[in-house]
């Protein structure tokens, strides 16, 4: 079973700005479609961006201007980069492909994230005021 690694989370001001990288662990390749989310302490997890190797491009709503996710398919790394950072955006990111069939519908992935079969053990990221 594939397994991806997120890596870059830390601890950062408001209005500060993080990038984080995600990578398959001995595997040679990004999935299709792989996505972020993020679980606040007390909260659901939520899904905050998407990427397809179509080129779809999905983020949450209260991350859009704010949040840019790329992949490099040469490099094998998935990212996400996070700009004007808030306190509300506290919490432990995660990293999610899907590298086995059935695969997902990936458009929707933020909202029905069941599909995707490879999830990393999360970075922390901390805003504070």
């Amino acid at each position: 079973q594939v397994q991806v690694m997120e890596s870059g989370g830390g601890s950062v001001e408001a209005g500060g700005a993080v990038t984080l990288s995600c990578a398959p662990k001995d595997y040679a390749r990004l999935s299709g479609c792989m996505a972020w989310f993020r679980q606040a302490p007390g909260k659901e997890r939520e899904g905050v961006a998407l990427s397809d190797s179509d080129g779809t491009i999905r983020y949450k709503e209260s991350v859009k201007g704010r949040f840019t996710v790329s992949r490099d398919d040469a490099k094998i790394t998935f990212y996400l980069q996070m700009t004007n950072l808030t306190p509300e955006d506290t919490g432990m990111y995660f990293c999610a492909a899907d590298f086995y069939p059935p695969y997902a519908n990936c458009a929707n992935v933020l909202q029905s994230p069941i599909a995707l079969d490879a999830w990393g053990r999360g970075t922390q990221v901390t805003v504070s005021s």
